[in-house]
């Protein structure tokens, strides 16, 4: 793996490849034109994880690149700074390190840490030890965080200590609305703030005109973590029912749900292949009874799956749906599933979102709409 070189003079030039290499794979579906959503060229990731290297009383943030002759070889990489991540990251980089530097505890055997941000510049930093963290930690960690003004959790070995709470408030502008996102330590959410504004607005966008007769129908999404798409689309739909297996994850969607005041959508505690099931009526039981699966009547899909993307009887699923909104991280598997689902549906959007700067990483949105031929 290569570590991101950052040279904000040669952004556009990146961008425009990532452009080419989207519209040269996806051409066979006859798409119409890409939109592009650029990021920030620097400072645009809110959360990054940094081993921890020990060397002659010294001790530094540090990544590894891999030799792709032969990939168990890895060079360690210092890190003093790193202009991939946030300015607040940044900030606290170097004064971490010398808080580190000065006490033996904070220091000693410390083997990662873990930074977690937001665009308001609020902080949540988790200290990885191999070893046991008694008070004596506890009692430095507690003065660190008034000093630097975040928020510590200590882990090690069958040890989580949070010092504070364990989570971020993320405040996102889509639309002329501010949104809240309950970000908790060690759950995925999307790590640049800057694009996930500019895709939920785009997705907002795509929904807008799914009313039929004025009559608004309903959304169901898969894969819905947080509640990131689910909060920001919630008043495009009559209602929307949410499902996702992450326990904590489904926690936080609940929780920023009444963050938001939105009253018209339910998370379910369910996989994407046990709510295919529910759906044809395969699977019983209390969690499916509490859907009430009978009172919906969805127009819509939203599908944002891992990178191997979606099985064949997952597509087949989707193309029970009128329109699908398909948010991809792995274009080489978006493609495949586009070879299913384009049969019963046609591309009306299609979108890069670049969440990740100076990496081959391209974020995709497609919006399809079924055929009526």
């Amino acid at each position: 793996m290569a570590i991101p070189v950052v040279e904000p003079e040669r952004y556009a030039e990146q961008l425009a490849a990532k452009r080419d290499y989207l519209e040269s794979t996806f051409a066979a579906f006859q798409p119409p034109a890409l939109e592009v959503f650029e990021s920030p060229p620097d400072y645009y990731r809110q959360r990054c994880e940094f081993r921890i290297w020990h060397e002659k009383g010294d001790l530094f943030y540090a990544m590894f690149e891999v030799d792709p002759e032969n990939p168990k070889n890895k060079r360690v990489i210092r890190l003093d700074q790193y202009a991939v991540a946030s300015e607040r990251i940044n900030q606290l980089m170097p004064q971490l390190r010398e808080a580190c530097l000065k006490s033996n505890e904070l220091r000693r055997k410390l083997f990662q840490v873990e930074f977690l941000t937001t665009l308001s510049g609020e902080a949540l930093v988790t200290l990885i030890y191999h070893r046991p963290l008694g008070e004596e930690w506890e009692h430095e960690a507690r003065a660190l965080e008034v000093e630097l003004g975040i928020m510590i959790i200590g882990r090690s070995r069958k040890q989580r200590l949070v010092l504070t709470q364990d989570h971020v408030w993320e405040r996102l502008e889509v639309d002329g609305r501010t949104l809240l996102y309950q970000q908790v330590e060690n759950s995925f959410t999307q790590p640049n703030a800057h694009i996930c504004q500019k895709m939920l607005s785009w997705a907002r966008e795509v929904t807008s005109d799914q009313q039929e007769k004025d009559v608004k129908k309903d959304l169901v999404e898969l894969y819905c973590g947080n509640g990131n798409f689910t909060i920001a689309l919630a008043d495009n739909f009559r209602r929307v029912l949410a499902t996702e297996i992450s326990r904590t994850s489904v926690a936080s969607a609940n929780v920023n749900l009444e963050a938001n005041g939105v009253t018209n959508a339910q998370i379910g505690r369910m996989s994407a292949e046990e709510f295919s099931l529910a759906l044809k009526g395969e699977k019983a039981g209390r969690r499916v009874a509490e859907m009430a699966l009978e009172e919906y009547d969805f127009s819509t899909v939203l599908v944002d799956p891992p990178r191997a993307g979606l099985d064949v009887q997952s597509c087949e699923q989707l193309s029970e749906y009128a329109q699908i909104v398909y948010i991809s991280c792995n274009p080489a598997t978006l493609a495949e599933n586009m070879a299913i689902l384009t049969h019963s549906h046609r591309i009306e959007r299609f979108a890069l979102f670049d969440q990740f700067p100076f990496t081959d990483h391209c974020e995709c949105g497609v919006l399809l709409k079924r055929r009526m031929d």
